[in-house]
């Protein structure tokens, strides 16, 4: 049977009703494609007998959802849960601790990386799913039948992959390595709130000089900045590649700003003094070392070699070898290692792959 509750009351009774369950499913819907900052639209929780959809924009106080998602007693059966808990984090200052994500599971037991939910699914009960309403708006009301039974499929069925891929677990050994992942997530989500965090994830970077770095980091914590407290996308505000160029040109004017590229009027009119003074700024900032550039042939053929090895080694294991590590993170060891000290991933520095991942890799470099 499936609940709809839109009032504080309603609520209050459901996580009362709830409050003693061990598990619960739990699943957000949400729209977050004009706004900096997610809008929850929708909390589904299943226990095992029944659904409740929690109509959020409709209840002003979403405290009794506090109090049962942070519940240590309670784990929440989750699927690829980052973005669920980052929603939940902002507008409800909900922070879970205690989770189980399906998806996390699946990949350390070698059912496939980052596995979908309807896949999961599939591949282990041969139930398939419906996902025509996916990119539906979760916002309108009334929701649609077909949006109400999408919202119940996404937990209805949580409890049984979670069985099943608590089985699996143990016949692997590997529930430390799971604890070790579900940590990282959350780790992960909190640092979302750093004003660097976008910065720090920036592509191109290797590009520039340390100078420009200093200006690119400055405006793009400016930019986020501004962001959040317009609550507008980072691109609305100004694109990367405008960040870019600025960082590469160092406009010293505000006059100067015309002759940068793509960079429009309206843009200039609305924040080119704060680009200008940001700039002006980043000369007191501590500079931001310049990153190595990108692979040569035999960097790429080191990287080519070292993925190799641990896919063997993986495979050998049924570990899949996204989950040893990506080569995006090799790529980072491995332009570090030419310059005689290499750099480690987070990913690498604690957990189950200090001990089988770490010592693999430096097996490859001679001064490790």
């Amino acid at each position: 049977m499936v609940f709809w509750i839109d009032n504080y009351s309603s609520l209050k009774n459901c996580t009362q009703r709830l409050a003693d369950n061990k598990t619960l499913c739990l699943d957000t819907e949400f729209i977050r494609s004009h706004t900096f900052y997610p809008q929850l639209a929708l909390v589904q929780i299943y226990n095992g007998e029944h659904c409740w959809l929690i109509d959020t924009p409709n209840i002003d106080d979403l405290t009794p959802l506090k109090r049962l998602f942070e519940n240590p007693e309670c784990t929440l059966i989750m699927h690829a849960c980052a973005e669920d808990l980052e929603v939940l984090r902002y507008t409800a200052q909900i922070h879970p601790k205690k989770i189980f994500d399906t998806q996390i599971a699946a990949s350390l037991v070698n059912i496939g990386y980052s596995i979908s939910y309807a896949g999961l699914l599939e591949s282990l009960t041969g139930i398939k799913l419906t996902k025509s309403v996916t990119r539906s708006n979760w916002l309108a009301r009334p929701l649609s039948e077909e949006q109400i039974k999408y919202a119940e499929d996404d937990v209805a069925h949580l409890e049984r992959l979670y069985k099943l891929l608590c089985f699996k677990l143990s016949a692997y050994g590997r529930w430390s390595w799971f604890e070790d992942e579900i940590s990282i997530t959350l780790e992960n989500v909190e640092a979302r709130d750093s004003i660097e965090f976008y910065f720090e994830r920036l592509k191109g970077k290797h590009r520039l000089d340390s100078r420009s770095l200093t200006v690119l980091k400055r405006l793009s914590c400016w930019r986020e900045k501004t962001a959040r407290a317009k609550n507008m996308p980072r691109q609305r505000i100004i694109s990367d590649a405008i960040l870019f160029k600025l960082a590469a040109n160092l406009p010293k004017s505000y006059s100067d700003l015309f002759a940068i590229e793509d960079l429009n009027p309206r843009e200039i009119r609305v924040f080119g003094n704060n680009v200008i003074s940001e700039i002006q700024k980043s000369y007191d900032d501590p500079e931001v070392a310049s990153i190595p550039s990108l692979l040569n042939n035999s960097g790429n053929t080191l990287v080519k070699r070292i993925h190799q090895c641990l896919t063997d080694f993986g495979e050998l294991r049924e570990i899949p070898v996204e989950i040893l590590v990506s080569k995006k993170e090799l790529e980072v060891i491995v332009r570090s290692a030419s310059s005689g000290n290499i750099r480690w991933p987070p990913r690498l520095l604690k957990g189950w792959r200090v001990d089988i991942v770490k010592p693999i890799i430096s097996g490859f470099f001679s001064n490790s």
